[in-house]
């Protein structure tokens, strides 16, 4: 049964990821019937160590306090991702796994795991932007960067920032039930589960492709995502023939024409609904969909989300056009009692 439970810091903490773990399991919730963990805040450099906001950290216990710990977890910190980590901390997390404890990064925390070499051989989660630079250092982790958290137990890993609160919550599930969770989750004012993973987050500008002898079409392809094309049109344009063009597009851009023009139309899409108050059937329209379920099925298997569940991502839950419609069911605009009153909680 999860009991003790330690965050272990490096100088350089995010404050943020520190405190995703000390909201979750350092806060005293026995008011709600909620268990109460023996927690700590852990230092692997001294007692004072620096936050990567510009404040110190007192921290009172060192790492013999890990070696009670059920679950040791690791924040992120600031430029975790270059630097060398004290032999002690990493000794101290393998010797925590031998003994049957469970270790969590979060974000950039996953390069003190690979550190200690508990990635070797298991699938982790990481920050979208750390993806490659933890692939690299650590060719024997299975780096999976579109998803939220990786349970790989003992060794769970997070992706960045608010995904530490899923991976967190995801351990309190696992270990004392989707009841407990929730109503921490509750009192955090989160949705004690999200849906799809990082792969939303993941900017995706239009690549400016250095191709030579596919650039006009390329343009061309960008300024018409809502028709339909064969490679022989395309061939014609680039007055070449389908075998030729197909075979110079790939070496130019890295893809194919469907993938490429495939995904331009869901960078497209996302864009109208970060941006627009269109509706999913108007811009699977422009976006070159023909109809919403073709657009719902490659933004699910794109960015492990739907249309609207995108929007409301970024937009907002009150962002919905169909609402505004004559005759739409009115919308309520305020919190329920549940959420509002538990804004002192972490709102």
């Amino acid at each position: 049964m999860l009991q003790n439970v330690a965050a272990v810091l490096v100088d350089g903490v995010n404050p943020f990821e520190l405190g995703v773990v000390c909201e979750v399991f350092g806060i005293d919730r026995s008011d709600d019937g909620l268990p109460v963990y023996d927690f700590a805040v852990v230092s692997a450099e001294g007692p004072t160590l620096r936050s990567n906001a510009g404040f110190s950290v007192q921290v009172e216990h060192g790492l013999d306090r890990l070696e009670s710990a059920d679950l040791i977890a690791v924040p992120a910190g600031s430029a975790y991702d270059t630097r060398i980590f004290p032999p002690e901390l990493l000794a101290a997390l393998r010797r925590g796994v031998d003994r049957g404890a469970r270790v969590l990064s979060v974000c950039s925390g996953a390069f003190v795991l690979g550190a200690a070499g508990l990635l070797d051989g298991r699938r982790c989660a990481v920050h979208w932007r750390h993806a490659g630079e933890l692939s690299r250092q650590y060719p024997r982790a299975v780096v999976e960067p579109d998803v939220l958290y990786v349970d790989a137990d003992p060794v769970i890993t997070s992706a960045g920032t608010a995904a530490g609160i899923d991976a967190c919550l995801h351990i309190v599930r696992k270990e004392q039930g989707p009841e407990v969770a929730n109503r921490i989750a509750r009192r955090m004012v989160v949705p004690p589960h999200r849906d799809g993973g990082q792969a939303q987050y993941i900017e995706r500008p239009l690549p400016r492709s250095e191709a030579d002898s596919v650039a006009d079409v390329l343009v061309w392809m960008e300024r018409n995502l809502d028709r339909e094309v064969t490679v022989e049109q395309l061939a014609a344009r680039a007055l070449m023939s389908p075998r030729t063009f197909a075979r110079r597009f790939q070496q130019e851009t890295g893809t194919t024409p469907y993938r490429w023009i495939l995904r331009q139309r869901v960078l497209l899409a996302q864009r109208l609904l970060e941006a627009t108050d269109e509706t999913v059937d108007a811009i699977a329209g422009r976006a070159g969909f023909g109809n919403p379920a073709a657009l719902r099925h490659q933004f699910v298997r794109s960015l492990g989300t739907t249309p609207n569940a995108y929007r409301r991502t970024f937009r907002g839950p009150d962002c919905d056009p169909q609402a505004a419609r004559p005759g739409a069911g009115r919308r309520r605009l305020t919190a329920p009692p549940a959420a509002a009153a538990a804004c002192g909680d972490g709102a």
